[in-house]
C-alpha cells in the first residue's frame, strides 16, 4: 500500500512538473515569433528584375534572354522574375497571343519562348553568374482549355448554372477559377511547383493574385518547397498573414498609390505616413515589401513610369531603393522605355543607351554596400527626421552600428528651403548624386528644387 502511494505521489509530481514545463512553454505573456521561417541568405540585399519574355528581346525567346544575362549581371540585379513561362490557352484568348496568365498546362513550357532545355539553359546561366531565378505562378485560375478540364473537371469552381466561371467581379473572361476545397487539386498544384524547383533548379515563385487562393495552401506549399532548397516567395498581395509561413515578400500597393497621388497633386507628402506607421507597427520586421515605380500591369494599363509620375519619376525611383522595402525594376526601365508594352501581342522593347542605366547601377550598388539599406530585418528601420515643410518634404534616417543614410525628398511641385529638427541626421556624409563630402549639423538647410532628392551616405 505504501509503495503504491509512493508510486502515485511520484507520478503526480512528474505529471505536475511536465505540466509546468508545458505551461511555461505556452506562457501567454511571453512574446512569440510571428514569422515561422528564415529568408534565404541571398535575399538580404537583393534587387528584383522582372522579365516579360515576350517583349524582352526582339526574338522573344529564352535563348535570346539568356544572351542578355551578362548585361543584367553588370547592372547588378540579383533575382530575375520571369512572367509565366507556361503554354497559353487558345479558347477565349485575348489578342493574337493571349495573356500569359491564362495557363493551359502547369507542367510545360510555352513553345513561343522555346523548349524546356532552353529554359534550363537560362536558369543554369543565371546561376553561373550568381543570379537567382523565380517564375510567375498562376494558382487561382487556368485557361478555359487547360489540360485539367478534361482530366479533372471537378477541380473547377462553378457558377449558379453549374458551369465553370471566371473570377467574380473581374473582366478576366479568358480564365476560369479553380476550387481549392479539393485536396487532390492542392496536391497536384503543390507537386507542380515542386517539379519546376527540382527539374529546372528555379529559386522560387512570384505568385499571381496570391490572396485569391486559401492561405493554408500557400503555407503548406512553401514548407514543401523549402524542404527541397532555400526559395524566395513573392506574393502579389498586401497582407501581414502572407508573411507568417509562406512568403518572403508582398506588394506595397498602398505605398505606390500614395506616391502616385502625391505626384499627381492629389495629396501631400504626409499621405505616406500611414503606410510607414503600419509597416513599423503591424508588419513583422522580417517582411520584405516590394517597391517599384512600374511593372507589367502598370506599364500596360496605366502608362509608363514617366506617364504615372511625371517630373517626380527620378525621386520615385530613388525612393524605392532607400526606403525600407525590396526594390524591383521592370525590364526596359534601365533603357528609359517610354512606351506601353502590349499585353496580348508581341511588342519588343526598344533598347537604347539611357542615363537611367547608370542611375539604377549606382542605386543597386548603394543598396548592396550599405547595410542600413538591406531588406527587412537585415536593414535598419526608417526613423522620421522632422522638418519645417512636412507637406512637401519627406525626410528620414536609416542607421545601424556600421552604416547610415539621411534622405530628404521634396515631394511637391514647388521649391523649398528645408531645415531639420532633432539631431538624428547630424554627421559627415558623402552625397550620393555628386560624391562630394557633406557635413550636416543643426544649422544645415537644403535648397530643394521641385521633385528633387538628397541622399547622404555615411
Amino acid at each position: 500500500m505504501k509503495q503504491a502511494f509512493v508510486r502515485l505521489t511520484l507520478a503526480l509530481a512528474l505529471s505536475t512538473a511536465a505540466f509546468g514545463v508545458a505551461a511555461q512553454a505556452a506562457d501567454p505573456y511571453t512574446p512569440q515569433e510571428y514569422v515561422q521561417f528564415q529568408h534565404a541568405d541571398w535575399t538580404r540585399n537583393a534587387t528584383i528584375y522582372q522579365i516579360n519574355t515576350r517583349q524582352f528581346t526582339k526574338e522573344g525567346t529564352f535563348k535570346a534572354a539568356t544572351a542578355q544575362l551578362p548585361r543584367l549581371k553588370e547592372l547588378g540585379v540579383d533575382i530575375l522574375w520571369l512572367m509565366p513561362i507556361h503554354p497559353i490557352g487558345e479558347q477565349e484568348r485575348k489578342g493574337k497571343l493571349g495573356s500569359p496568365y491564362a495557363v493551359r498546362d502547369y507542367r510545360a513550357v510555352n513553345p513561343e519562348f522555346g523548349t524546356l532545355q532552353d529554359f534550363r539553359a537560362f536558369v543554369d546561366q543565371a546561376h553561373s553568374l550568381g543570379m537567382r531565378v523565380i517564375i510567375d505562378w498562376v494558382g487561382n485560375h487556368t485557361s478555359w482549355d487547360n489540360v485539367l478540364r478534361t482530366s479533372h473537371p471537378d477541380w473547377y469552381a462553378n457558377d449558379s448554372t453549374g458551369k465553370p466561371r471566371p473570377t467574380p467581379w473581374f473582366d478576366w473572361d479568358d480564365i476560369i477559377d479553380l476550387d481549392y476545397s479539393k485536396p487532390a487539386l492542392r496536391r497536384y498544384m503543390t507537386e507542380s511547383m515542386l517539379y519546376w524547383v527540382r527539374e529546372t533548379g528555379i529559386d522560387g515563385y512570384r505568385v499571381d493574385a496570391a490572396g485569391l487562393v486559401p492561405q493554408d495552401f500557400w503555407d503548406n506549399a512553401s514548407r514543401e518547397l523549402r524542404a527541397v532548397k532555400p526559395v524566395f516567395m513573392l506574393a502579389e498581395w498586401e497582407s501581414r498573414d502572407m508573411h507568417r509561413v509562406a512568403f518572403d515578400a508582398s506588394y506595397a500597393w498602398t505605398w505606390w498609390d500614395a506616391l502616385h497621388d502625391i505626384a499627381k497633386g492629389k495629396r501631400d507628402a504626409t499621405a505616406l505616413y500611414t503606410y510607414y506607421a503600419w509597416g513599423q507597427k503591424f508588419y513583422p520586421r522580417q517582411a520584405y515589401r516590394l517597391l517599384y515605380t512600374t511593372n507589367h500591369d502598370k506599364n500596360t494599363w496605366d502608362g509608363t513610369e514617366f506617364d504615372i509620375f511625371g517630373p517626380a519619376v527620378d525621386a520615385a525611383i530613388v525612393f524605392t531603393f532607400v526606403s525600407e522595402g525590396m526594390p524591383m525594376i521592370y525590364n526596359g526601365q534601365e533603357a528609359g522605355n517610354r512606351k506601353r508594352l502590349e499585353f496580348f501581342d508581341r511588342d519588343p522593347i526598344e533598347w537604347k543607351p539611357s542615363p537611367y542605366a547608370d542611375l539604377y547601377r549606382k542605386l543597386i550598388a548603394l543598396k548592396k554596400s550599405n547595410t542600413a539599406l538591406w531588406n527587412g530585418e537585415f536593414g535598419a528601420q526608417m526613423v522620421q527626421v522632422p522638418n519645417n515643410a512636412p507637406k512637401q518634404v519627406f525626410s528620414f534616417v536609416r542607421a545601424n552600428a556600421k552604416d547610415k543614410v539621411f534622405v530628404a525628398l521634396n515631394l511637391s511641385d514647388k521649391p523649398v528651403k528645408a531645415t531639420f529638427g532633432k539631431d538624428l541626421h547630424h554627421g559627415s556624409y558623402r552625397d550620393f548624386a555628386t560624391g562630394k563630402a557633406v557635413r550636416v549639423d543643426a544649422a544645415t538647410s537644403f535648397e530643394m528644387a521641385p521633385w528633387s532628392y538628397k541622399v547622404l551616405v555615411k
